[in-house]
């Protein structure tokens, strides 16, 4: 199999709303291929193929549900009554609307925590949907094509709701189906909720640790398989993201966002976040003002 960049302008010209769905059948197997700038949501609803994500392959069926990310190489072979929706879009809608989902156990493993370890090991889980929930789900996606394809007027609030709707369903889902899920990737959604519901109050590693139900070297070594970084680190990303967002819209001064965000000390602050963004906290205000 030859190796294929895929780009989402490919199959959506409009810039201001970068959304795709569509029902896909395949007859014949799929080239290997790579999402170049968009993530994509598959759910499968007839039929069985076999899935190849980098060297590995395994079995997907109807009611399975995974998540791809960019730079994931994958295709299907010897597909059998095979037809699914793919639904692609810039992983930043994700991040703008579902801020509050951070908080999900399932939305971190079926959206987040999946998606990147497939990218960077051997992984095979994935959602799958008893009868009624495919159904559910497969009601929702007729509603969503249809004001893709009629483009009334306000679609794309529409298709936004319904994505929406959509992810959160999943993500219960996912809940639902958590006794199944390997230990490991439970535990680290527990931490990243725990760590997304409480980043602007004093957080320890060891009380991280605790709510994760896992050691502290053992919190530490998956998350750094995971993320590629380390707890304290994604609590400190967290903090600053937030006071980038009140250095842009609110005129708080600085000693305020610091307290604000979880740094008790701003000179602190001030030096974590020009380590970050190449630009002090003031300077970074300028600019956002200039733009």
């Amino acid at each position: 199999m030859k190796n294929v960049d895929v780009y989402l302008e490919w199959f959506v010209k409009d810039e201001q709303f970068p959304f795709f769905i569509q029902y896909g059948g395949h007859d014949e197997d799929m080239d290997l291929h790579k999402h170049i700038d968009f993530s994509e949501l598959v759910i499968v609803l007839n039929g069985n193929a076999t899935h190849i994500v980098h060297n590995e392959t395994s079995f997907i069926k109807k009611g399975n549900v995974f998540a791809i990310n960019g730079e994931t190489l994958h295709a299907y072979k010897d597909p059998y009554d095979f037809k699914i929706c793919n639904i692609m879009y810039r992983p930043e809608m994700l991040r703008a609307v579902c801020s509050h989902l951070r908080t999900s156990n399932g939305f971190q493993a079926l959206f987040v925590l999946e998606p990147f370890y497939r990218n960077i090991h051997s992984y095979q889980s994935k959602l799958s949907l008893s009868i009624p929930s495919l159904d559910y789900v497969s009601n929702l996606i007729s509603v969503m094509i249809d004001e893709y394809n009629n483009k009334l007027q306000g679609y794309q609030t529409m298709l936004i709701s319904r994505f929406m709707e959509l992810v959160v369903y999943l993500s219960r889902q996912y809940d639902n189906q958590e006794k199944d899920i390997p230990g490991n990737l439970i535990h680290l959604a527990n931490a990243i909720s725990y760590i997304e519901d409480h980043y602007l109050e004093p957080l320890t590693l060891e009380e991280i640790a605790v709510k994760s139900e896992m050691s502290v070297r053992h919190l530490n070594r998956s998350f750094q398989s995971y993320y590629q970084t380390t707890p304290i680190s994604y609590l400190q990303r967290l903090r600053l993201e937030r006071a980038c967002t009140l250095l842009k819209h609110t005129n708080l001064t600085i000693m305020e966002i610091s307290h604000d965000c979880g740094f008790n000390d701003s000179n602190y602050f001030t030096r974590m976040f020009t380590k970050n963004y190449n630009l002090s906290p003031k300077a970074y205000r300028l600019k956002s003002v200039s733009l």
